[in-house]
């Protein structure tokens, strides 16, 4: 339960508001009344197969072809025609042609979007060669991975799964469903790795809204972007990025999918779009309902009691503190396709989770009665329009103001056993807890955090070969918390925290040697403040006062690099790129974050690192009915002064908080691989692997001694991954039209050690883990039921600080859309 509302308090969160809402205002007058376009007739709209899927190469031409366009690879099209009445006809060579009447006034502009049918005898002869999105994004010299999540929506799986099957990406839980997360790409982890969701940093929405609480079924595409970030990802991400497209289907469209599966897991989730074809008036909304108990079983050597007479006792048991509930909701309300703007969108985020917590770092100590609430509010701006001004620029503005709080609650006083019952000791009386509580001392803390941030872009086609790209984003944080286990005077000592960042990006983008080589310069400056105050009792004059003790700091420095690809021949391209990457300590890591047991530490240095990629990259190529790609790429990574967790090897610590710390330099180096073939349509296999060496690489301490673990793999770090997927469809199976997919995945994850010391205790065991599924997707494509099991021999599975995952789990999912409601 939530004891107090939000609440903004200070001049600075006033001025912050008012700038914003006069911003907006001003932003929408100017909108309205600068970009007017001259007066024409003018039909548009998007072109999509029955699985929701855009169409591109679709011929549309009006009155028997005396006017006509193609669709582009977002199956979008626009015709210009005189006032009247016309005939428009769609075509596609594996498609049912489609033709429909319209009459347009003067000047007016509608939209019509179109959803074509399949042939059922497509002539399979016929090969239309085009760069899909995901193509033209993973050919622009960029390390980058692009998962599309068409038909992994249908599937049983969370959206870290599919990231995690992803090369070179490997994703951290520290348990089941809801638990703390993070991302390591090629060697870099934690806040290097930043999260996006389109293009906005997810830090905006708290931890109520993330990846674990965001379905596939809501996501586009994710773009994981590793070592060099391009431009328009305006943040200081220094090992990589991960960006979340959500849905922006233009069509009248509702999906909706359940999901009921082991440890008593539930998921609900829907996904809306209404546009009004004559004003451009456009509703989104989307929904998310997730919950588990997480009560499945752990074992082996990380999972034991401690006797009265001080032995330990092995034991296999289920998480019992270990429940999690998250539930959103989204909505926009705004203008598309009108004359003033491509897009505009006000739109609200709401989000509250419950999530209790088990254990601290690692798994040696169970609590009982340890958790945290959150809940986010997140107001925004968003607002896109093209050819403003002069033709080829493009202006976007992403605004967000969120308010945040979160409630770490710790207050029982006894020690607990893994099968959830109080510790006794000789003499048969309950142990306490030496600090009160589960983890320190009793605890009852409210975290309030007020948002603001402004992300604002400019593109500029100079030529359809060149472009120049500006971004800034504006990040601001405003932290205040209070223990209501302390006293009231002690409450009166409440200090305050402040983060603000501002980043600012120029790039140029260029294509030569008719297309086949592409580049991108780019160059960042990077801005942070903090500020810190504590009031503090100080004797003054023989008298006790009360003063406020501040620490400021403000840090900057530049970044730049260079993307390259060139296609050396028709499907193989050769990638390299170059990047002197910045990152800022995060909010989380400077002033600490008591629901993931962080404590803080101001004396973080920014963390810089020169990465450097080289690959190879093939498109699909044919040999008959086969189809065969493939891509590699080599890394390094050489950082300075790297920010990582504490590394405690101490597992029965009864406090297990540690906080964040510079490490001095670190390199990694190696490869990853990935292999695809496809056969007829109906086989679909896909292997990659990921290799690499990081190491600490200092070898004397400022006294001239060498370091115990110069030149040793960095602990807490799985270095050597394998993943592979095999897919087979059934097409006509059971019902003409109908669709039986079914799938095999494995993963593989060597042995690593969890501290610096490379003792049995301290290691992780290799790993192998298994899952199967199936779905069945009706001949109207408006349905589908999936059903998957994961883990399916029951294998331990472990993580971060060697936290064991979920073993085997069944689940079963339904999904229905329904298009152009």
């Amino acid at each position: 339960m939530f004891y107090c509302p939000y609440f903004c308090t200070g001049k600075k969160q006033v001025i912050v508001r008012k700038k914003g809402i006069r911003f907006i205002v001003l932003l929408f007058f100017v909108c309205s009344h600068s970009f007017a376009d001259s007066p024409k007739s003018v039909v548009r709209g998007v072109v999509t197969s029955e699985d929701g899927e855009p169409v591109e190469f679709v011929v549309v031409s009006a009155d028997n072809s005396k006017r006509s366009t193609v669709t582009n690879q977002k199956g979008e099209y626009s015709l210009a025609l005189s006032p009247g009445k016309h005939q428009i006809r769609f075509y596609h060579v594996s498609f049912v042609a489609l033709e429909q009447e319209v009459f347009l006034s003067d000047g007016e502009r509608k939209e019509i979007h179109v959803v074509l049918e399949e042939h059922t005898n497509a002539l399979s002869e016929v090969v239309v060669k085009a760069k899909s999105e995901k193509r033209e994004i993973e050919t622009k010299g960029f390390v980058v991975s692009v998962v599309e999540m068409q038909k992994a929506s249908l599937q049983s799986v969370q959206t870290n799964e599919l990231l995690d099957r992803t090369a070179g990406v490997r994703v951290r839980q520290s348990g089941g469903l809801g638990s703390a997360t993070n991302y390591n790409l090629n060697g870099m982890s934690g806040n290097s790795v930043r999260i996006f969701i389109d293009g906005i940093p997810i830090s905006t929405y708290g931890a109520s809204f993330s990846l674990n609480s965001i379905p596939p079924t809501l996501i586009e595409r994710i773009e994981i972007y590793k070592g060099v970030i391009p431009a328009h990802l305006s943040d200081d991400a220094l090992g990589g990025a991960i960006n979340v497209i959500l849905k922006k289907g233009m069509q009248n469209t509702l999906t909706a999918s359940v999901l009921y599966g082991s440890f008593n897991t539930r998921q609900a989730n829907f996904n809306a779009m209404f546009r009004d074809e004559k004003t451009g008036f456009t509703v989104k909304a989307s929904g998310f309902y997730n919950y588990s108990d997480n009560d499945y079983e752990v074992w082996g050597k990380f999972v034991r009691n401690i006797l009265p007479n001080g032995r330990y006792d092995y034991v296999r048991a289920k998480r019992f503190n270990d429940a999690y509930r998250s539930v959103g909701g989204h909505v926009e309300l705004g203008f598309t396709g009108v004359k003033w703007a491509d897009r505009f969108y006000v739109g609200y985020n709401g989000s509250d989770a419950y999530n209790e917590i088990q254990h601290g770092t690692y798994m040696s100590v169970p609590y009982e009665g340890r958790h945290s609430d959150s809940r986010a509010h997140v107001f925004s701006l968003n607002y896109r329009k093209t050819n403003i001004a002069v033709p080829g620029l493009e202006f976007t503005l992403n605004g967000m103001h969120s308010r945040r709080q979160e409630i770490v609650t710790d207050t029982v006083k006894w020690n607990y056993n893994w099968f959830g019952e109080k510790s006794l000791g000789l003499d048969g009386n309950p142990i306490l807890r030496p600090n009160g509580a589960q983890q320190g001392a009793p605890t009852l803390n409210h975290i309030n955090r007020n948002v603001t941030t402004f992300r604002a872009g400019l593109n500029y086609d100079i030529h359809r070969n060149h472009r120049i790209i500006l971004n800034h984003i504006f990040y601001d944080i405003d932290r205040t918390q209070q223990d209501f286990m302390r006293s009231e005077t002690e409450r009166d000592f409440i200090g305050t925290r402040d983060l603000q960042k501002n980043i600012t990006s120029l790039a140029y983008e260029m294509k030569a040697v008719e297309g086949r080589l592409t580049a991108t310069l780019f160059g960042k400056y990077y801005q942070q403040k903090i500020a810190k105050m504590d009031p503090v009792l100080k004797e003054v004059d023989g008298q006790t006062v009360r003063v406020e003790a501040t620490v400021r700091s403000r840090k900057e420095a530049a970044g730049y690099g260079l993307a390259a690809a060139y296609s050396v021949l028709p499907g193989l391209m050769l990638l390299a790129s170059a990047e002197r990457a910045v990152r800022m300590p995060s909010e989380g890591e400077v002033f600490g974050s008591p629901g993931e047991n962080i404590v803080e530490n101001t004396g973080l240095r920014a963390e810089i690192s020169d990465n450097l990629n080289f690959g190879v990259k093939t498109e699909p190529f044919p040999v008959g009915e086969h189809k065969f790609d493939a891509s590699a790429s080599v890394f390094i990574r050489d950082a300075k002064d790297r920010i990582v967790q504490r590394i405690n090897p101490r597992l029965n610590d009864a406090v297990q908080t540690d906080p964040f710390e510079n490490l001095g330099k670190t390199k990694s180096k190696g490869f990853e691989v990935e292999l695809g073939y496809t056969y007829a349509q109906n086989l679909n296999v896909a292997l990659n692997m990921s290799r690499f060496n990081s190491v600490f690489n200092i070898r004397y301490d400022p006294n001239g001694r060498e370091y115990d673990y110069y030149n040793k793999q960095l602990p807490n770090e799985p270095f050597f991954t394998v993943n592979g997927m095999v897919k087979y469809a059934l097409h006509n199976l059971v019902q003409k039209r109908s669709a039986v997919n079914l799938y095999y995945n494995f993963g593989f994850v060597e042995s690593f050690h969890t501290t610096w010391l490379e003792l049995d205790d301290f290691s992780v065991p290799r790993q192998f883990v298994q899952d199967v599924g199936l779905n069945y997707v009706f001949p109207n494509k408006k349905f589908a039921v999936s059903f998957d099991a994961k883990n399916i021999f029951d294998r331990q599975a472990y993580d971060n600080f060697a936290v064991q995952k979920p073993g085997r789990a069944f689940y079963i999912k339904l999904n229905y859309t329904i298009n152009n409601f």
